[in-house]
Order: structure tokens, then C-alpha cells, then sequence
């Protein structure tokens, strides 16, 4: 596989990544993880709109399911270590350059969250790093899991009528990693990891009932996602370790339980960005590291073993987004460590 780049913007500091319908149209966000703007860009790569100009702290963004451009944020996540006023805002739609930002619920510590559905209902699960700290890199305090059951409306939360969450899993330390799911039935559930292992969490099947939390693997992780990359019918987890860190395994089901197949051969320093899911016909696992050669790969299955091919180095992604266009597969790099929002048009 190999990648034609089109740098389409600069951003300082540029981090989240999320597909936006808006009037009639597929779009994205790309947002800052520092005090800085949030754009609304066309799929040809053009910027569009600025929807806000501050005060950024962006780990996560999602659209509202059924709406046309309203979307939720994570806002003030600077750092690790400067994110105890951390929330979860909403972004609505005003007119052009015009968007309303109300906070859904203040979460200190939040990074990632989604939403899900099942049962016909959409569920918010929102993944705070950690539940406190009192000095820098303070770690004692593990973050939290937090769930509820998203309104069909969203028009009354503010400042002073929030979303009720309720913890569905604590104890996780350095709970970094979210991924979305898509399963069979048409429901989604969430990849979550942490410094504790993988997990995976499914919303209830039907109206009022239980969630359901399986382990994964109790093995230390960053990030995860879950996809058929060899192509045997059966889903592997493809693992960055452990907490910002320099080792890409993939782990194959033996027996019902997750092992490690390959390990990529290098150490990447400060792994980050990650994205499942099939390319040009092929199922494939990119990721990006922030630190030393800032690598850009594909991995792939190719002859009965696992496959890396480099796409680009010296960005720094912090995260990558995927999507189809007029027949081409582009894939959006978020390449914070150069300021620099990346077009990549990928190819056999």
C-alpha cells in the first residue's frame, strides 16, 4: 500500500478527528488539543467553516445520531496533567462560523467517549483518565468508565442541568484507549483500554437492562481495536503498548482466549493514532507514533504473515481518520507533532 499526500491546513496542536453530516453533506472536524480553533472541512479537503475558536482541549468528537450537525465534544483536556476541568459539551449548528457550545455534563478527566446503540437506543460512555491528581504525572488515582442512557433531545443541558452518568467500571489506570465496534446485530460496543488490559463494553439489549463488560485481555494497552485482519472469519485485537507506548502486538483467539501472534519489530516511541478497517478491499490496521521517526503504517496479511508498509514518516499523527470519496480511500492524518492537518490518498 502506499499513500499520495496533500497537506490541506495547518493547526497547532491539531488531535481529534470525527465525520460530521451536515446540510445534506458528509464533512469532518478536525479540533485542537490545546487553546485553539476547531474546523469544519469538506471531503475534498477545503475548510469550511470555523466553529470555534477556543478554548479547545479536544480528545474526542461524535455526531449526535439523527441530527443534522450537532455533534458532542470533549473540551479543556490539555494534558494529563491539566484536565481536572474537563467536560463534555454540545455542539449545535447556528449559521455560518455560528455554532452554540453548552456543556452536556463537566467530567474532570475525560479523554475519549462515544456513543452507542442498541436495543433503539443511543447510550453515552464517557472514559475519564484518571479520577484525580495532586502533583505532575500522578498516577494514583485510576480513571473511571461512566454511562448513561442518551435523550433523544439535547436543547435543555447547560452549565446547571447536566447529565446524570452513572460509573460502570473503575479502577482503571492510565484508561487511555477507546475504539467503536461494530457487531452483527447491528449494535455497537467500545474498545476500552487501559494499564489494567483490553475491555469491551456492550449496551443493553433492550430498554432498562444490563451492560455487559468482558475482558479482553489482561495484558497493559494504550489503545485496541477489534477486526479480522488475516481474513480466517475470526476477529483479532490489534494492541498499541502500553500507555504511550513503543509496541504494536497483534493477538489471534486460541481456545476462546487472546494471545499474541506478532509483534512489530521495532520500537516506536509514543504510539498513538489507530484505525481498523477495510482499504482498497483489504482489512488493514494503520497506526501513527508521535515520537523519534514518526512513522505513519499499514499493516496488512499478505501470504500467511502480517505486513507493515510505510505510508509516511515525520508527521507525528495523533490520530487518523478514514473514509471513501468520489471513489478514492483518504485517510486524514491529525499530524500534531508538525501542526499539520494531512490528506492521504491511498493506493494498491
Amino acid at each position: 500500500m502506499k499513500a499520495t499526500k496533500k497537506v490541506i491546513g495547518e493547526l497547532e496542536k491539531c488531535y481529534s478527528l470525527a465525520m460530521l453530516h451536515y446540510q445534506g453533506k458528509d464533512h469532518f472536524l478536525c479540533a485542537a488539543e490545546k487553546v485553539n480553533n476547531c474546523y469544519l472541512i469538506s471531503l475534498d479537503g477545503e475548510i469550511e467553516e470555523t466553529v470555534w475558536e477556543g478554548p479547545g482541549g479536544v480528545m474526542t468528537m461524535v455526531q449526535v445520531p439523527g441530527t443534522d450537525g450537532q455533534f458532542l465534544a470533549t473540551r479543556k483536556f490539555y494534558s494529563p496533567n491539566d484536565s481536572k476541568e474537563a467536560s463534555i459539551v454540545v455542539v449545535t449548528p447556528r449559521g455560518k462560523n455560528d455554532w452554540e457550545v453548552r456543556t452536556l455534563v463537566d467530567l474532570p478527566f475525560v479523554h475519549r467517549f462515544g456513543i452507542l446503540q442498541a436495543g433503539g437506543k443511543n447510550y453515552i460512555i464517557a472514559c475519564a483518565l484518571k479520577s484525580d491528581h495532586e502533583y505532575k504525572d500522578d498516577w494514583r488515582f485510576p480513571g473511571k468508565v461512566f454511562v448513561a442512557e442518551l435523550p433523544d433531545d439535547l436543547s435543555g443541558y447547560n452549565d446547571d442541568n447536566q447529565l446524570e452518568l452513572t460509573v460502570l467500571k473503575d479502577n482503571m489506570l492510565k484508561n487511555h484507549g477507546y475504539y467503536l465496534h461494530e457487531e452483527k446485530d447491528g449494535s455497537t460496543s467500545a474498545v476500552v483500554s487501559c494499564d489494567n488490559g483490553v475491555f469491551q463494553f456492550f449496551p443493553p439489549k433492550t430498554a432498562g437492562g444490563e451492560w455487559e463488560v468482558k475482558e479482553l485481555t489482561s495484558d497493559a494497552a494504550s489503545d485496541a481495536l477489534l477486526m479480522d485482519l488475516n481474513g480466517d472469519g475470526v476477529e483479532e485485537l490489534c494492541a498499541l503498548a502500553p500507555f504511550h507506548g513503543d509496541t504494536i502486538n497483534i493477538y489471534e483467539q486460541k481456545d476462546g482466549k487472546f494471545e499474541v501472534a506478532y509483534t512489530y519489530p521495532e520500537k516506536l516511541e509514543f504510539l498513538h493514532a489507530i484505525f481498523g478497517g477495510q482499504v482498497n478491499g483489504e482489512n488493514t490496521f494503520i497506526i501513527g507514533h508521535r515520537k523519534g521517526e514518526r512513522y505513519l503504517l499499514a499493516f496488512t496479511y499478505k501470504d500467511g504473515k502480517y505486513v507493515a508498509d510505510k505510508l509516511d514518516e515525520g508527521c507525528g499523527a495523533a490520530n487518523v481518520l478514514h473514509y471513501t470519496h468520489e471513489g478514492k480511500e483518504i485517510l486524514i492524518g491529525a499530524n500534531r507533532e508538525i501542526n499539520e492537518i494531512a490528506m492521504y490518498e491511498l493506493t494498491k
